[in-house]
């Protein structure tokens, strides 16, 4: 493993238009369960159906203590060495872009700028208004289901969601071409524990690859991808990233809060 550390460090080095694609992965070490594993959300939950979140109060209803059962995971996590690894990167002015189907915010909590983050499937720390789409943050949503209303609903009448992508609910269409053009643009395309089974948003690295762009997957498991990338490492998100990113700045004075990521 140490000569691919090295190899994506150097492409990482010499890249102009770096892109880290980020799965759920990268958040399990920050004790966030995932969703498809045995263990995760869906193994816990009946997933609600967008179609049925709108037509039904007791979806709704249902919905929402799935969301507050995520709390407990969410409320307690913080940003792990694999994040703090990618801001790292920021710092140093090599991170473009950072595509992440993760809901979790953590990645803008460890210190990179919103404007450098495509979330393709929303913030749960965001919640919508269904109808006039007016936001309000995850605290104001709660208060409202402690006072008793067990499904928010805004003063438009229009009901309150997680600013997230539900099943059966339209991707971002925005959020979803800029992370199709800025992938077809870079040079190194890097994902980052995700199995790449969800789409559209496994299609990134291939728009990436197509276009030339040096591939690299980190992941546990395998991804449909494996065979079409440049270098390939199977590992912990946090693990990995660490080494790359110490081989990144090797040389280079390295603040003391990274060395004792």
């Amino acid at each position: 493993m140490d000569e691919k550390i090295k190899l994506v460090a150097q492409k990482i080095k010499e890249s102009k238009q770096l892109v880290f694609f980020t799965g759920a992965g990268i958040s399990t070490e920050s004790g966030i369960p995932d969703y498809r594993s045995q263990g995760g959300i869906w193994d816990k939950f009946k997933p609600v159906y967008f179609d049925e979140f709108m037509s039904s109060k007791e979806s709704r209803i249902r919905y929402w203590e799935q969301r507050l059962d995520m709390e407990k995971s969410l409320s307690v996590s913080k940003p792990n060495q694999g994040h703090k690894s990618l801001a790292k990167l920021h710092e140093l002015g090599i991170l473009k872009t950072l595509i992440t189907q993760n809901i979790d915010g953590l990645h803008e909590a460890s210190g990179i700028p919103k404007e450098k983050i495509i979330e393709l499937h929303g913030n749960t720390r965001r919640v919508r208004c269904m109808s006039c789409r007016k936001l309000i943050s995850w605290q104001k949503a709660k208060e409202m289901i402690d006072a008793g209303d067990k499904a928010p609903v805004c003063s438009c009448s229009g009901y309150f969601k997680p600013d997230t992508i539900s099943f059966g609910q339209a991707m971002p269409v925005e959020q979803t071409k800029r992370a199709a053009m800025l992938s077809s643009k870079s040079d190194v395309f890097i994902v980052v524990g995700s199995t790449l089974l969800v789409q559209p948003a496994a299609l990134m690295p291939e728009y990436a690859k197509n276009a030339g762009a040096f591939l690299v997957i980190i992941n546990l498991s395998e991804t449909p991808y494996d065979n079409m990338c440049d270098v390939l490492i199977r590992g912990k998100a946090g693990d990995v990233l660490k080494k790359i990113v110490n081989q990144v700045v090797k040389g280079k004075p390295i603040a003391q809060s990274f060395m004792n990521l």
